[in-house]
């Protein structure tokens, strides 16, 4: 039996899929902790999390399986034991579990109890439930090991504590959410070490996948409830945790406390990290959008430099007859200040192209919104052609306000390949533009100064397809309609209880009908990063053809 532990964490990203890849970084990492006894990795480690129904595929459990084997060998060496997250085919049946490989072999396995069935998850249509874990014994020291969810809830880990677990190592892959970090820390894991009187390490990993971003926010708590440890959000980091036993328990010593981001600069981490980590994984050279001279174009403009560097940021404005002059002004000077590519194609020859295309089948009706969608898909033809020419992915600018209302052209502005600000609501997109132009984000490859002319901030939103025109004309002003939004799309409430609080019910009614209405266009839109509690697409899923209505 032991008296002092040295158990390394590494918060690191992993790739779906990459087996030998993901294997590798780690076999990279726990070469840079030979003293540890142990490191611990993130949930799903070795496959990428989440994974969804690739799981399902034999070959890939099967692969999976000699992968892990493959990397017990390597503890031969008597260097770290190692925990790391899979998949197990057991029996007929398949679980999300973690594995102590110690020795040169797979020393012991325990599956997740606890599978979340909510939101971003859908655990219990792919895997199997667990037993309730036992503790695991090394080095003469029992482990209790809940698994993501198996921690967030309290059976597993009181049951742990009474079969004799000292040391709780909860491995997670908790995805990022608006004040997500303190709740996990404060409230969730807290509660587990007061409930059992043990020490509580808390591993996550960082990066992003498809829609999800993983903020890291690891740490370590020790059985009085207090912080030993905290790693950094958004970036890679190992931190060697040095532990003794104390009478009848055990003492993390205590180490660096990061500091974590508060709002609006973590907002703006996910979708740098959401993008980047989309972009390069995917495999793409750089992106492509459209500077239209306002404000979503122009953040989304800021998110990439960040994400990529400026180098790898292709902007082109995309004129008409009616973008105003300041419109382009602006365009360039954000170019410029971001210090990234800006080509200008005017879309007048294909518009005026398309009124002699379509001139007898309109002879007889009026103008109407037809004509500025036009505009719009011919704008979107325009970019899906040079990304298909060279490459670069084509990323999308609109936000969650538009994107409830269908205030949005299908294979228009909807085109592209990925959106950062697809769950950001107008007045988050202000808030962030005007924090970028004062700071830059530690994680960021952007310029170190202001991002986009003042001017785009503060002018009134405007789609620019008609003349004069302004957002406010069909949508009530972003500060009342993105509470409206969050109203009904957050939490969920009827028309009746959005006017009691005090909106006017004709807009309310309004604003639901198209909040319905929209479905169709939602579910053939391009992903993009998970902010909140109720993304479209992965937390959101409502039938296109739906004739409710709660008022």
């Amino acid at each position: 039996m032991t008296d002092q532990l040295t158990i390394a964490m590494a918060q690191i990203n992993q790739r779906v899929g990459d087996l030998s890849g993901n294997a590798a970084a780690m076999l990279a990492w726990r070469a840079k902790a030979p003293g540890a006894d142990l490191i611990v990795f993130p949930e799903q480690q070795l496959i990428g999390y989440p994974a969804e129904d690739l799981v399902l595929k034999p070959v890939f459990a099967a692969k999976a399986a000699a992968q892990l084997a493959e990397l017990a060998l390597a503890t031969a060496d008597g260097g770290p034991a190692m925990l790391v997250g899979s998949i197990f085919a057991d029996n007929g049946a398949l679980y999300n579990g973690l594995a102590l490989l110690d020795g040169g072999r797979i020393a012991a396995v325990r599956y997740k109890h606890e599978l979340p069935n909510y939101g971003t998850f859908d655990e219990k249509r792919i895997f199997t439930p667990g037993p309730l874990p036992e503790p695991v014994e090394f080095k003469g020291v029992k482990l209790g090991l809940p698994i993501c969810e198996d921690g967030w809830l309290q059976p597993v880990s009181t049951h742990l504590a009474k079969q004799g677990a000292e040391i709780l190592i909860s491995v997670n892959g908790s995805p990022y959410e608006i004040d997500k970090d303190d709740r996990r820390l404060e409230q969730v894991f807290a509660a587990r070490v007061a409930e059992t009187g043990l020490p509580l390490l808390f591993l996550n990993r960082v990066g992003g996948q498809d829609e999800l971003v993983f903020d890291g926010s690891s740490f370590i708590l020790n059985a009085d409830g207090i912080a030993a440890h905290r790693l950094p959000d958004w970036t890679e980091e190992l931190r060697v945790t040095h532990w003794t036993r104390k009478g009848a328990g055990w003492i993390c010593e205590a180490g660096e406390l990061a500091v974590w981001e508060d709002h609006p600069a973590d907002i703006y981490s996910a979708m740098v990290t959401g993008l980047r980590d989309y972009v390069d994984t995917n495999r793409f050279p750089g992106v492509v959008l459209g500077l239209s001279g306002g404000i979503d174009s122009a953040i989304c403009a800021a998110i990439a430099a960040d994400a990529l560097g400026p180098d790898r940021v292709w902007c082109v404005m995309l004129p008409s007859r009616y973008t105003s002059q300041s419109s382009l002004d602006d365009a360039g000077q954000c170019a410029r200040m971001i210090g990234c590519r800006l080509d200008t194609i005017a879309i007048s020859p294909a518009v005026d192209a398309f009124d002699v295309m379509l001139s007898d089948s309109f002879a007889d009706a009026q103008v109407d919104i037809t004509e500025e969608n036009v505009q719009s898909r011919i704008r979107g033809v325009t970019l899906m052609a040079l990304s298909n020419k060279f490459g670069h992915m084509l990323m999308t600018t609109g936000n969650k306000s538009e994107m409830s209302v269908g205030y949005a052209t299908i294979y228009g502005d909807m085109a592209g390949g990925y959106n950062p600000i697809k769950d950001a609501y107008k007045m988050t997109v202000f808030a962030i533009s005007k924090w970028r132009n004062s700071h830059k984000p530690r994680i960021g490859l952007g310029p170190d100064g202001p991002v986009m002319p003042e001017s785009i901030i503060t002018k009134p939103p405007s789609a620019e397809l008609r003349p004069d025109q302004k957002d406010s004309d069909s949508l009530p002003e972003y500060p009342v309609l993105d509470k409206m939004l969050h109203a009904l799309v957050e939490e969920d409430l009827s028309v009746d209880e959005v006017v009691a609080r005090g909106f006017d019910r004709a807009d309310v009614t309004r604003i639901e009908r198209l909040l319905y209405l929209a479905e169709y266009k939602r579910r053939q839109a391009p992903p993009g990063v998970k902010l909140g509690t109720r993304n479209f697409g992965r937390d959101r899923r409502y039938p296109i053809t739906n004739a409710f209505r709660s008022a």
